[in-house]
């Protein structure tokens, strides 16, 4: 190769050394006429001169294509025609080069122009003539060695293969980047500039590429030119008709070089590579928080502004963005188009599906760093972190209440609100939450699809499932912190720690009385209300609540699930198991703190803890008698009302309670169980074990406050101050005679009946009573059990001791009230006042004489009979 050196330049033909030597002694420079610049050939000066003179040289009429070349522009006549095209004036210019002055003339003599055979084509260029053809044919003759992709000009070719050697000579002065095209290079300086020059008729929007223009303009003509040959989808540019392709196709070729995960566009595989790096490049300029992608950006500055621009049509619900829409139309369409494999359950939205099919496969990808919990979706695990962190930023407007998700503050200001929106198409039972509705209608299907594997019962909700497996397990995990006590569920514990606490929200209305939980509240109100709402399919007994029908049911079918593993009796409810257990441990945890008595039942506790405070809340609406508990008054309505619902099946005596048919059963039945340690003396109930050890102990607890005298038994008490008060409330309806005790009055009764039931084995007398019975006997036996302690005398009724002991004492409690004399026992003074009064009530029935005392009347009587004693 021959070359030339001029200046230290060097030059490998003799043309270029030419136009070398003019350019640099500024000789035969053509200049353009409309703006100040110059030229070193003629043709740059006809470039220049076209653009500023806004001149289009060519065109073609087929496809409107123009062309900017003239060195070979020809003849223009047009063989279909032979019209001659249009002429123009020539514009005075200066040209440097003589061709390039010709050249220009014959543009504007529109000479020579040229024609496509193929097209009809008039006024193309000579040489770009054979390129626009190719547009026709789909010729592409470059060929580029590397790819193999063709191209029907060389230029592009060229450019096309700075992408394989990396060639990038258009650098940005700006950020220094590097381009392959200078178009490319003159679009991105665009952004340093801000300029978009393409502005959109329709709506004034502004591109810095014409081709985004383009594109932009079809959405308001609605063309979409590109249809995928699959499925008919039509697109508005073809790069995305190429990337829906890759749906049916199954093509991902950009792949994470991290996880070799694979994606169908690169720009989510650069959004994925930021979860690998951590970059979230976009910032919200209100609360500063970041975004991998522009778009969740942009979607969420709509929670600051409050836009919602996507509206469903059907309710005018708002959304933020289009999927939301999308996913809320489907609740008026009734579609679910993503459906479970494994069970056919289907589901408005992928995600859910996805989410759902976890319970199958049983994965747990998001777990607790604190405790190792995990959960099956993100949502659930990022609210379960507010519980170790203390998180509640929901908060309810109305009592400040905070919650942790917003969905259950949601559902707390419906109690505000009274608002019930879930309705029960059965039954018309209305809800606050969804879930609710959903279990309660399982109460009209019954349907329980969640069974226990140890006993087979089946529940209608897994959660109740869960807790009833502890009990074979024997698992209480909820542990109170104050007491230690343990529970199966956390409703339990929750409902527990209130009693550390005090706290009792739940206050009646009526009574203003308070209650720990809810529904304690509720069963109350049916108090006020009157209202039994279960009811014995047996017997048509109602109850307030549910579990005491469930244990009245018992009663019936004589079940008694619960067994003591130490007697093996059997009860009808867990907690009287539970109470009975601590006889045999002997454990009484509940104390009275003003004397210290324990007590086994915490009801007892209640019941004993009144006789300190005189509180007797149950009032009887007959008498107004008050009680201390409301089954004394159950009991005591029974004398005003004559039931004795307690009927013993050997004599068939009725009673008003059921322990006094125990009791009287043990009659029958000849069983003392409760024994004396001291004397081996046994009883048939527990109180007349109790009331006897009194004896040994020398125990009289019962003091009279009128004269100090004091009683084994509260009722001896009760009846010896009658004596005082003078009262007689057991009336003879036969003779109008009263008396203080009742037992009194049945004794006496007998005297109008003339029955004498008990009968003596020996002798065949018979008697009224049994103690007299008892009494007698001891002739026969010669029995005296009663002792004097001073003499040694013995007795066989325990009065005779009594009134003997009188005369070691030389106590006389008995006084008249006429002359002050005093006696040892009652009888003399009856007698005695007899003087005074002048009674003789005993007359003999042959003569009529009366007397005073009966042994007087006797004495007399012999006198009739003859008899001599």
């Amino acid at each position: 190769m021959c070359t030339t050196t001029v200046d230290e330049k060097t030059f490998i033909n003799k043309g270029s050394v030419t136009k070398y030597q003019k350019n640099d002694t500024d000789e035969g420079l053509s200049a353009c006429s409309s703006r100040d610049n110059s030229f070193s050939q003629e043709e740059n000066v006809i470039r220049n001169a076209k653009f500023h003179t806004e001149e289009i040289l060519v065109s073609s009429a087929e496809c409107k294509k123009k062309f900017s070349h003239r060195e070979t522009f020809t003849d223009h006549k047009t063989p279909q025609t032979g019209e001659e095209s249009m002429t123009t004036t020539k514009p005075e210019k200066v040209f440097c080069r003589k061709t390039d002055l010709s050249n220009y003339q014959k543009i504007q003599k529109n000479e020579s122009l040229c024609t496509s055979a193929d097209s009809g084509t008039s006024a193309c260029w000579k040489r770009n003539l054979p390129m626009h053809k190719r547009n026709h044919k789909g010729m592409k003759p470059f060929i580029c060695s590397e790819c193999n992709k063709s191209f029907s000009r060389k230029g592009n070719l060229t450019r096309h293969q700075r992408i394989h050697i990396g060639i990038k000579p258009f650098i940005c002065t700006e950020c220094n980047r590097r381009f392959s095209q200078k178009v490319h290079l003159t679009e991105h300086q665009r952004i340093h500039t801000g300029m978009k020059p393409f502005i959109c008729t329709e709506c004034n929007k502004s591109f810095r590429e014409k081709g985004n223009l383009t594109l932009h303009q079809r959405i308001h003509i609605g063309m979409k030119p590109f249809i995928c040959s699959e499925c008919n989808k039509s697109f508005t540019h073809k790069s995305s008709l190429t990337i829906h392709q890759r749906i049916h196709t199954g093509m991902k070729p950009f792949i994470c070089t991290e996880c070799n995960k694979s994606f169908s566009r690169k720009v989510n595989l650069t959004n994925h590579q930021r979860i690998h790096t951590g970059m979230k490049p976009f910032l919200c300029t209100e609360c500063n928080k970041s975004f991998r992608e522009k778009r969740n950006l942009t979607i969420h500055q709509r929670s600051h502004t409050g836009v919602k621009p996507f509206i469903c049509t059907e309710c005018n619900k708002s959304f933020t963005h289009k999927t939301s829409l999308t996913i809320h139309q489907r609740i008026h369409t009734g579609m679910k188009p993503f459906i479970c494999t494994e069970c056919n359950k289907s589901f408005t939205h992928k995600s859910c599906l996805t989410i759902h099919q976890r319970i199958h496969t049983g994965m747990k990808p998001f777990i607790c760093t604190e405790c190792n919990k995990s959960f099956t979706h993100k949502t659930g695990f990022t609210i379960h972190q507010r519980i170790h962190i203390g998180m509640k930023p929901f908060i309810c407007t109305e009592c400040n209440k905070r919650f942790s998700q917003k969905g259950h503050l949601t559902t707390h200001q419906r109690i505000h609100t009274g608002m019930k929106p879930f309705i029960c198409s059965e039954c018309n039972k209305s809800f606050t939450q969804k879930i609710s509705l959903t279990l309660h209608q399982i109460i009209h299907t019954g349907v329980k699809p969640f069974i226990c594997t140890e006993c087979n019962k089946s529940f209608s909700r897994k959660v109740n499932l869960t807790n009833h497996q502890r009990i074979h397990t024997g698992m209480k995990p909820f542990i109170c912190t104050e007491c230690n006590k343990s529970f199966r569920e956390k409703g339990n514990l929750t409902l527990h720690q209130r009693i550390h606490i005090g706290m009792k929200p739940f206050i009646c209305s009526e009574c203003n009385k308070s209650f720990t939980h809810k529904t304690s509240l509720t069963i109350h109100q049916r108090i006020h209300i009157g209202m039994k709402p279960f009811i014995c399919t047996e017997c048509n007994k109602s109850f307030t609540h549910k579990s005491s029908l469930t244990i009245h049911q018992r009663i019936h079918t004589g079940m008694k699930p619960f067994i003591c593993t130490e007697c093996n009796k059997r009860f009808s409810r867990k907690v009287n198991l539970t109470n009975h257990q601590r006889i045999h441990t002997g454990m009484k945890p509940f104390l009275c703190t003003e004397c210290n008595k324990s007590f086994r039942e915490k009801r007892n506790l209640t019941i004993h803890q009144r006789s300190h405070t005189g509180v007797k809340p149950f009032i009887c609406t007959e008498c107004n008698k008050s009680f201390t508990h409301k089954t004394s008054l159950t009991i005591h309505q029974r004398i005003h009302t004559g039931m004795k619902p307690f009927i013993c099946t050997e004599c068939n005596k009725s009673f008003t309670h059921k322990s006094s048919l125990t009791i009287h059963q043990r009659i029958h039945t000849g069983m003392k169980p409760f024994i004396c340690t001291e004397c081996n003396k046994s009883f048939t109930h527990k109180t007349g074990l109790t009331i006897h050890q009194r004896i040994h102990k020398g125990m009289k607890p019962f003091i009279c406050t009128e004269c100090n005298k004091s009683f084994s038994r509260k009722e001896h008490l009760t009846i010896h101050q009658r004596i005082h008060t003078g009262m007689k409330l057991f009336i003879c309806t036969e003779c109008n005679k009263s008396f203080t005790e009742k037992i009194s009055l049945t004794q006496h009764q007998i005297i109008h009946t003339g029955m004498k039931p008990f009968i003596c084995s020996e002798c065949n007398k018979s008697f009224s009573q049994k103690k007299y019975l008892t009494k007698h006997q001891r002739i026969h036996t010669g029995m005296k059990p009663f002792i004097c302690t001073e003499c040694n005398k013995s007795f066989s009724q325990k009065e005779y001791l009594t009134n003997h002991q009188r005369i070691h004492t030389g106590v006389k409690l008995f006084i008249c009230t006429e002359c002050n004399k005093s006696f040892s026992h009652k009888i003399s003074l009856t007698q005695h006042q007899r003087i005074h009064t002048g009674m003789k009530p005993f007359i003999c029935t042959e003569c009529n004489k009366s007397f005073s005392q009966k042994k007087h009347l006797t004495k007399h009587q012999r006198i009739h009979t003859g008899m001599k004693p």
